[in-house]
């Protein structure tokens, strides 16, 4: 009783305590995890070793994309031996005709044509583990229809990171940079995104990767019996996979900027929110610690705001200011480092902007980690 009335003689100081820990949480975050990426260097491989390679690609009724973006995997400056696999899923449109024509010209072009639904089997995985299987080489180097390689050295450069531990290697898949306001708040939300699963493999606490950018071995999709366990969310071929069997030793991120690749992101906010929504369904089949650390992070950055406008009512101002300030300077460091090697710079002077508005996008998208997931991928 001594203590509800302690604490509410003495509410002030305690929105202040309250307020300090959250900013502690999110200051911790920030030196332990995203600091790592910050600071990352790659190591120098002396005589790095070349590998067959599989491109596995899946699309449905995108023959537009195929046009624009799949000449830019097949013209890849890469001597040793590689295939690009194309599972056309289904297509309705010019995509058969058009895959016919580039393998005239591309001798690495293979495509396998889907002209059957897999009966519950929701989303992209069972084309994408009919290419899989399809596959020749051992070392699988996944994208998207609607990605195009940001240089023409990008599979020399994922698949130079392996080595005889390695099984999985994690890119960036960024956004193409268009004018508006919209496509920053696009981008800073993927690039925000990759500083945390950069970051949590760096402290070798793999938890996901993007389908963008992705590369594992043959051998681990079969020995995780494929997307067998998986197969009931539409959404997860790349993350929920990754969280699977991602391990401390055997993943590796790859932050080169010849390694990234590069797409169109949602032109509206319908599109994203659509797309969000579908990804962060897949949140509740996380690993209990992954979904432990990703959640205290999401809290806290949920919590601070509105703690800290509480506190600078409430208690000292400038108490207040200078917890903000520190937690200010040490978030404005690490995102100016992380976002000028993931060749993100521009995002920067809205960073502020992009962290408030991070309590927002927190209201709308938790809900969907209670949603049923959409039983299609397109």
């Amino acid at each position: 009783m001594r203590i509800f009335e302690l604490l509410t003689g003495h509410w002030q100081p305690v929105i202040f305590y309250a307020f300090a820990a959250v900013a502690l949480i999110q200051v911790f975050y920030y030196l332990f995890f995203f600091l790592r990426l910050a600071l990352y260097k790659e190591k120098a491989v002396n005589n790095p070793r070349t590998h067959a390679v599989s491109v596995v690609i899946c699309a449905r009724d995108e023959a537009d994309n195929l046009m624009k973006n799949l000449p830019g995997v097949l013209v890849q400056h890469y001597k040793t031996t590689h295939e690009v696999i194309v599972v056309n899923d289904n297509s309705y449109d010019e995509s058969k005709y058009l895959l016919e024509e580039l393998q005239k010209s591309f001798r690495q072009l293979r495509v396998v044509e889907l002209t059957q639904e897999a009966k519950m089997i929701p989303g992209k995985k069972f084309p994408l583990g009919v290419g899989i299987k399809s596959a020749k080489h051992e070392i699988l180097l996944l994208t998207d229809a609607d990605c195009v390689p940001a240089t023409e050295n990008w599979i020399e450069n994922m698949q130079s990171v392996y080595n005889d531990e390695t099984e999985i290697v994690i890119g960036y898949g960024a956004f193409h940079k268009k004018p508006g306001f919209f496509n920053k708040l696009v981008r800073w939300e993927a690039f925000h995104s990759a500083l945390q699963y950069f970051s949590y493999a760096l402290a070798r606490i793999p938890y996901m990767g993007v389908g963008r950018n992705l590369s594992y071995k043959r051998s681990v999709f079969f020995r995780h019996k494929g997307f067998a366990s998986i197969n009931h969310t539409a959404s997860g071929d790349d993350d929920l996979f990754i969280n699977m069997a991602a391990t401390k030793k055997n993943c590796k991120i790859n932050i080169n900027p010849n390694s990234f690749t590069l797409s169109e992101g949602a032109r509206t906010w319908k599109q994203w929110r659509k797309q969000k929504q579908r990804h962060y369904t897949t949140g509740r089949y996380y690993k209990g610690k992954h979904k432990f650390l990703l959640g205290l992070y999401s809290l806290s950055h949920f919590l601070f705001y509105p703690a800290f406008v509480a506190a600078l009512i409430f208690y000292k101002w400038e108490w207040a200011l200078a917890v903000f300030g520190c937690r200010f300077i040490i978030q404005a460091t690490v995102i100016y480092i992380t976002s000028k090697r993931l060749n993100e710079k521009d995002l920067f002077p809205f960073f502020f902007i992009f962290d408030v508005w991070m309590f927002i996008y927190y209201l709308v998208f938790a809900p969907a980690l209670f949603k049923k997931p959409a039983p299609t991928w397109k």
